[in-house]
């Protein structure tokens, strides 16, 4: 800690973009994660930490292809970038003055979640990619996403009354409706991967499907999808009824038309039997959909005076390579 109390004060900005950083880092990985998963390439290392018994590295093997060994490989190497983003944070978190608890605790929640997410992932391997690891795996994911949002929100606040307790933007009813709609997507995202556990795109052509039907599971999500656009629709009343700051209300519209998006990807992926192409897409619509929600409740809150905007989900899109 001493050495930390002699480097510079983070400037509130850089502290802003390595929080935005986490963010496109922790969706990122999500989304080539889902592209390990969609081209069959999950057992390409089938060990775990190493890539096969001996070896860090991919070695030849006369029944998994270069290709696919590669593929996988490189997704774990994407995790030691993902690695590095949350360290910073942490560091710049540390290294901010006044020194912030609220943002520290959310910046040390991204390297803790990273080798979590870590671990998790090692054992999905080990486990042959049974379908329930996958979804934990997926599931963390979000939650990694959603705290990576509150972190970009956190770092927002600056000057002397950084520390100060934040004040309502909205009434105590409209943050419980919202957080009831936020219960409902994470149930609508676990649907989801109740789905994809049946479905084709298991990561590996050996790996047991969930036994339930996937028309019954893809109902099911269809009618959680709806009940989260019933209650969007709710939310959208009441934030015009009490005259939400425009700033909320503008996320509240980038959310709906993410959820909107995100729903008419799923029914063409349906309809088209489920296309590898459009499961990465669908990973990272979720994704944006994770952020607009987490958006949408970060601006609940304000903190007075010295406060830089939180950016739009739109901002916070990861890039697609």
């Amino acid at each position: 800690m001493a050495l930390l109390d002699r480097l510079p004060p983070t400037p509130p900005r850089v502290m802003r973009t390595l929080a935005v950083a986490a963010v496109v880092a922790q969706a990122g990985i999500a989304v080539t994660g889902s592209g390990v998963r969609g081209t069959g390439s999950g057992l390409g290392c089938p060990t775990w930490p190493q890539c096969y018994p001996g070896s860090l590295v991919p070695v030849p093997h006369p029944e998994t292809q270069a290709l696919t060994q590669w593929i996988e490989f490189g997704n774990r190497l994407l995790t030691v970038l993902v690695v590095l983003v949350a360290g910073a944070c942490l560091v710049a978190a540390l290294a901010t003055r006044p020194r912030r608890p609220r943002l520290t605790r959310l910046a040390l929640v991204q390297p803790l979640g990273v080798v979590a997410q870590a671990v998790i992932g090692g054992v999905t391997v080990l486990l042959q990619l049974v379908w329930w690891s996958v979804a934990v795996h997926f599931v963390v994911s979000m939650v990694m996403v959603w705290l990576a949002v509150q972190l970009v929100a956190a770092a927002g606040g600056a000057g002397p009354n950084a520390n100060t307790a934040p004040t309502r933007t909205v009434p105590r009813a409209v943050r419980g409706l919202i957080a009831t709609s936020t219960a409902v997507l994470a149930a609508l995202l676990v649907a989801g991967t109740f789905v994809t556990a049946a479905g084709p795109h298991a990561g590996d052509a050996r790996t047991p499907r969930l036994d339930l039907p996937v028309p019954a599971l893809a109902q099911l999500h269809a009618d959680l999808l709806f009940a989260y656009l019933g209650m969007l629709v709710a939310l959208g009343f009441t934030l015009r009824a009490v005259d939400a700051p425009a700033v909320l209300r503008r996320r509240f519209g980038l959310l709906v038309a993410a959820v909107v998006a995100q729903g008419a990807l799923g029914i063409t992926q349906y309809a088209l039997g489920v296309p590898e192409a459009l499961v990465s897409l669908h990973v990272l619509g979720a994704a944006l959909v994770t952020v607009g929600a987490a958006a949408l409740w970060a601006g609940t809150t304000e903190r007075p005076h010295g406060a830089t905007p939180l950016p739009t989900p739109a901002e916070l899109a990861p890039t697609r390579a």
